[in-house]
């Protein structure tokens, strides 16, 4: 099947609008206020002026390894919230949002063991390259090995883009044959997917600046302990919004390339 970009953005907006107090709701608890918190509470710190190249890395060494123990938690509630907004815009079942969030935890462990080894494998294809081309032509080569593995993996990442949506909507559990099926639904449309993904990060990209610019009269003229909570809360507004949709938007080229039924699931290691 040759995948239509208009239709899956179409389908996606309309799922989304059909079901806009569920897709708030969880969108909300998930999304929003996971990002919020971790805005307001843990932002990043800011570089001094006339800072040594060692001195910004050891900084930026040091920050992630104090919000390390924060961004798991965060990572695990984005990922249940996104098994459970698959379930929701499952316009074949319609469950409830308590149906969905139950489907999601049964779901959270076989999605996370998918992300893990989907993870482990392009992180190990791409070193491997930067190795082989920083053997034969040290930093000049690793920039180039770097920059050849990140074209290898992309198609790589796409292919296997609809993990979540296999394991949440068609409830199949084994990640292994969830990596599969994804790798076969794709099939041939990888280049179109891509395309579509690359516009709509471009979009949101976009979305996030405006969003940004808005809030910056604020910033400037508001007393700091305003204007940090209220940009962390318009940017994590916009985050969770735009997250929502891009959840929709894999349901949708899943339900899309999988012709919405099960049937596409029979024996993926055939």
């Amino acid at each position: 099947m040759t995948f239509d970009s208009n239709r899956a953005w179409n389908e996606a907006s309309r799922a989304v609008s059909a079901n806009k107090e569920v897709v708030l709701a969880i969108a909300g608890v998930f999304f929003l206020l996971p990002q919020l918190i971790f805005s307001i509470f843990f932002p990043a710190p800011e570089m001094a002026s006339g800072g040594t190249e060692q001195q910004v890395l050891d900084a930026a060494s040091a920050y992630y390894a104090s919000i390390l123990p924060v961004m798991i938690p965060v990572a695990l509630c984005q990922a249940l919230g996104t098994l459970a907004l698959l379930g929701v815009l499952d316009t074949d079942r319609r469950p409830t949002v308590g149906e969905a969030i139950g489907n999601g935890l049964k779901a959270l462990l076989p999605y996370l063991l998918a992300q893990l080894v989907m993870g482990f494998a392009l992180m190990s294809i791409g070193l491997a390259v930067a190795t082989v081309f920083a053997a034969a032509g040290g930093k000049v080569g690793v920039i180039i090995g770097l920059a050849i593995g990140f074209v290898l993996v992309v198609p790589i990442g796409v292919r296997l883009s609809l993990v979540a949506p296999v394991i949440a909507v068609d409830k199949l559990r084994n990640p292994i044959a969830a990596l599969i099926v994804s790798w076969r639904l794709t099939k041939g449309n990888t280049a179109r997917i891509f395309g579509f993904y690359a516009l709509l990060f471009v979009a949101m990209m976009v979305l996030m600046l405006v969003s940004g610019i808005v809030t910056l009269p604020i910033g400037l003229l508001a007393p700091k302990d305003i204007a940090v909570p209220v940009g962390a809360g318009v940017q994590s507004l916009v985050a969770a919004l735009m997250a929502a949709y891009f959840v929709a938007v894999i349901g949708q080229i899943h339900r899309q390339l999988s012709g919405g039924s099960p049937e596409a699931l029979t024996n993926p290691f055939e």
